[in-house]
């Protein structure tokens, strides 16, 4: 795989976790300056005064976001030393589990009120899809 689509796959990793470090920030009153605008795009603003369930699941999903990144990291990392045969499957794998949290996060965002998260959440989706498809790493080159 090209250097190109390496540090796409990079960035795409760090833009989960920076999401997820502005998501921890509203766990805390000194820095929920940053997720404040992410609630507002939402639609629903976030509360002037969140209680401690509020609190905990930001912090709770920005642990979640910012850890899911840096796995990815490491998996990324560990899938450009393979071949691209040998890689196939791992791509497969990344693709499979990120579907899977694409659907149930999605139903999750529409049926609490939240579907426009559907909209950040294609969005990234999309910006996964395009290295998988133009790099050709869901291919396999070896004959049945």
């Amino acid at each position: 795989m090209s250097s190109f689509w390496q540090n796409w796959f990079k960035l795409w990793a760090w833009g989960v976790i920076i999401f997820g470090i502005v998501l921890a920030s509203g766990a805390f009153a000194a820095t929920e300056g940053l997720v404040r605008p992410v609630f507002d795009m939402l639609g629903n603003p976030f509360p002037a005064v969140p209680d401690a369930h509020h609190r905990f699941s930001l912090g709770l999903m920005g642990a979640v976001s910012i850890g899911w990144g840096l796995t990815l990291l490491g998996v990324f990392k560990a899938i450009f030393g393979l071949t691209r045969d040998s890689a196939t499957p791992f791509w497969r794998a990344v693709l499979v589990a990120t579907v899977g949290w694409y659907v149930i996060d999605g139903y999750i965002s529409y049926a609490t009120g939240f579907a426009l998260n559907i909209v950040s959440n294609t969005l990234l989706v999309a910006l996964l899809l395009i290295p998988l498809i133009k790099s050709g790493a869901l291919r396999d080159t070896a004959p049945a």
